[in-house]
């Protein structure tokens, strides 16, 4: 495995396939040399499956799914789904079920033996207690529809190659589905699917090369193979703004949450980069109790784990921040919690900080004024470069009902204040708004901009990082 590449996983391959019968050895090394840590080759018939599972059980980094095609959906029958059950059962290799699905572009099934094979492999997946791999080629809505009536949200799975819109993949998203992207993410009349990709938060984002189809656009028109997905992990990180590396940590966290294999980290993090910053996690305590927070569904941000047993000290802290602080083009107190609720800490570590020549920048909800009985940006001034506060709403009713304060409506207006008195004392002011579907952005922009005369950020609903 190559020292300097992240690692990836390959989450839906089919290494079984005749194209890789006479090399599969070499595609397996190139595929380690790529920092392909993991595998999941995909069963589409009982011979496939079989040979899957043979193939997870003979190689250390393949796991195997078992399942039968919509293309070959006559297949299903009692004998069958016994069969996939018993590979499964006898296998801890085998991780999911599929792929199934439907598949109404080529129907080289009919469509309604497709709709019960389907159905009956979604209630073999609930009844195995494993997620489901899915296959869907316009039949978008049909794959909703079923997904829902067979209550395929008790364990869950990847749409495959996703290849609807926004409006789905919320869908899929609100049935606790994942969505994963190969190759075509690259090709350059898929616009469309690239905003798709751009929308969904990283949490439910998986990597594939569907090997040997669909390689990215540079190597098109030769076989694909596990060593090549690097391009779709580049794309996808261009597309949300973020590292290779980044994608690598997200991607290996969220194939372990949904199969249960890989090697993420799964330390608590005080300190953790995301793209050239370093962020510190130094309490999970707040102000409010917003409705929109992902700590209240998942303590996971782009791939780091943020749940706190204990708050760490100004010292663990800085031997979390490392001896080259100057590496991170800024330190950013932030985490799951408000940070300004331990004021003397930041402030210690913060001026640690400014005379390694690092600039810092705070993440608040702008309520501290109230949490102190009295004005502490006096206090940070000298000691941080840039603050981001969190305004949230063009108005104090819409405040409360989002971020739940327990100062109440009053919260809102010492916000504003907040922001208004730290132009004062901090280079850099913010005022940030989390673009929920009740909010006037642009109500909040005029507020920012002209009353408080501060920048303006719009934060993605459900996009932590």
């Amino acid at each position: 495995m190559s020292e300097t590449l992240p690692p990836l996983i390959d989450t839906h391959a089919h290494l079984d396939s005749s194209q890789f019968r006479n090399d599969l050895a070499e595609v397996l090394a190139r595929a380690e040399q790529q920092s392909i840590t993991a595998m999941l080759t995909v069963g589409c018939d009982l011979a496939s499956s079989r040979a899957g599972a043979a193939l997870a059980t003979a190689h250390d980094g393949v796991y195997a799914s078992v399942g039968i095609h919509p293309h070959d959906a006559a297949q299903v029958n009692p004998g069958s789904l016994a069969e996939l059950a018993e590979m499964a059962r006898s296998n801890p290799k085998v991780v999911a079920i599929g792929e199934t699905g439907l598949d109404f572009y080529r129907d080289r099934c009919p469509r309604p033996v497709q709709m019960e094979a389907f159905r009956a492999q979604i209630r073999l997946a609930r009844q195995l207690r494993l997620p489901l791999i899915i296959h869907d080629r316009d039949a978008h809505q049909d794959i909703l529809d079923v997904l829902r009536e067979e209550g395929a949200d008790q364990v869950g799975g990847v749409l495959h190659c996703f290849s609807g819109d926004l409006a789905m993949a919320r869908e899929c998203l609100e049935l606790g589905f994942y969505l994963s992207f190969s190759g075509t993410l690259t090709y350059p009349r898929n616009d469309a699917l690239r905003e798709v990709a751009k929308a969904v938060p990283t949490e439910r984002l998986l990597l594939e090369t569907d090997c040997p189809y669909l390689a990215p656009q540079e190597h098109r028109g030769r076989r694909n193979e596990p060593a090549l997905m690097r391009p779709t992990a580049e794309a996808l990180a261009a597309l949300k703004g973020l590292t290779l590396g980044d994608i690598s940590r997200i991607t290996l966290l969220n194939t372990f949450r949904l199969f249960g294999f890989g090697a993420p980290d799964m330390s608590t993090k005080i300190a953790y980069r995301i793209r050239d910053a370093l962020y510190l996690n130094i309490t999970n305590r707040c102000s409010n109790t917003c409705v929109f927070c992902a700590k209240f569904r998942d303590f996971a941000v782009k791939g780091h784990l943020l749940q706190l047993d204990r708050e760490p000290s100004a010292a663990e802290i800085k031997r979390a921040v490392g001896e080259r602080p100057d590496q991170y083009e800024e330190v950013v107190f932030c985490g799951y919690g408000e940070s300004l609720l331990r004021l003397d800490t930041v402030k210690e570590v913060a001026a640690w900080l400014q005379t390694q020549g690092v600039k810092v920048r705070v993440n608040t909800d702008g309520l501290a004024n109230l949490v102190y009985g009295r004005n502490i940006l006096p206090e940070l001034a000298g000691l941080v470069n840039a603050v981001s506060v969190s305004l949230n709403a063009p108005d104090a009713v819409l405040y409360q009902k989002l971020c739940q304060s327990r100062f109440g409506e009053a919260g809102y207006q010492a916000v504003k204040d907040f922001i208004r008195e730290a132009r004062q004392y901090i280079p850099s002011v913010t005022a940030s708004v989390v673009a929920m579907p009740e909010v006037d952005i642009e109500a909040c922009r005029r507020i920012a901009e002209e009353e408080l005369g501060v920048r303006f950020r719009v934060r993605p609903y459900n996009e932590v990082g």
